[in-house]
């Protein structure tokens, strides 16, 4: 797993960095948070540059290949028009983004997002905990140029299939046609921390079991609006994570995703958490 701010992301991207002979391309550059651009000439130099890109950042059983095989696609692509010496109209530009993935600093997507005017600088470099700014300038990789504001005129991104459906179908490429609207909420559910052992059943306020219902009952609202939706709870936290103990508090996070075309409607299953009975307790 890499993460952003981490030694591995240090490695990955001084590896990165070297791999990236002078023959390969003529410029290289790392922008505000981390995010790095390299650039093959074109003909016309006035001419806004094709960008491919993908990220080195990764989820904890992501694998190799999840957003770094777009990056290592995007300098294939460019070596190989160097070995033919063939000279594109326009500049192009290999990007790997950092902290897409959000596993370490959420929200997901901030060096893009940086890029792209979704998120100020001073933001995305203040994700909270350990801040993103202070652990990327620890390793080395706060970028000095300015992020954005650099005109593109097309953007291609390969990546591997993150789910079954191409390799259920047998087929080996699949075109993206869009994307997932996308809604993070994190939940505290406070209770009572009591011993296990002399609590009587009733007279226990146990937040794991009141969390454990907003859980399923987030589970069923996905279920409610497939095809269309999905939720995700993947991480959990428990106070005080003692087999003797009842817990007092429980955190979690819950992952909508909706996507919005043909057959699909615009509601919005998020909507409907707050409103949703856990049922009383036996």
């Amino acid at each position: 797993m890499l993460v952003p701010g981490s030694a591995a992301q240090f490695q990955q991207s001084a590896a990165f960095d070297a791999i990236l002979s002078p023959g390969d391309l003529d410029a290289v550059g790392c922008f505000g948070p981390s995010n790095f651009f390299a650039r093959r000439a074109g003909r016309d130099p006035g001419l806004p540059a094709v960008m491919t890109d993908s990220h080195l950042d990764t989820q904890p059983t992501g694998g190799k290949f999840d957003g770094a095989y777009g990056v290592m696609a995007g300098l294939e692509v460019v070596r190989i028009l160097n070995n033919l010496g063939y000279e594109t109209e326009a500049p192009i530009e290999i990007v790997a983004w950092t902290n897409e993935e959000g596993s370490r600093f959420s929200p997901a997507m901030v060096g893009s997002g940086v890029f792209a005017g979704v998120f100020e600088l001073a933001e995305g470099l203040a994700r909270p905990g350990v801040y993103l700014g202070a652990e990327l300038a620890r390793i080395g990789f706060a970028g000095p140029e300015p992020v954005g504001g650099r005109p593109v005129a097309g953007y291609l991104e390969a990546h591997i299939e993150q789910g079954p459906i191409l390799e259920a179908a047998k087929k080996p490429i699949g075109a993206v046609t869009g994307a997932q609207g996308q809604r993070w909420y994190e939940i505290t559910v406070t209770g009572q921390e009591a011993h296990a052992r002399p609590t009587p059943m009733l007279r226990r306020r146990d937040a794991l079991v009141g969390a454990a219902r907003m859980i399923d009952a987030a589970n069923r609202i996905g279920y409610a609006h497939a095809p269309c939706a999905c939720a995700t709870v993947g991480f959990v936290q428990v106070s005080p994570n003692s087999r003797d103990a009842i817990p007092g508090r429980a955190c979690f996070a819950v992952d909508f995703r909706r996507r919005r075309s043909a057959g699909c409607d615009g509601s919005r299953p998020a909507a409907n958490l707050r409103g949703h009975r856990l049922g009383d307790r036996p």
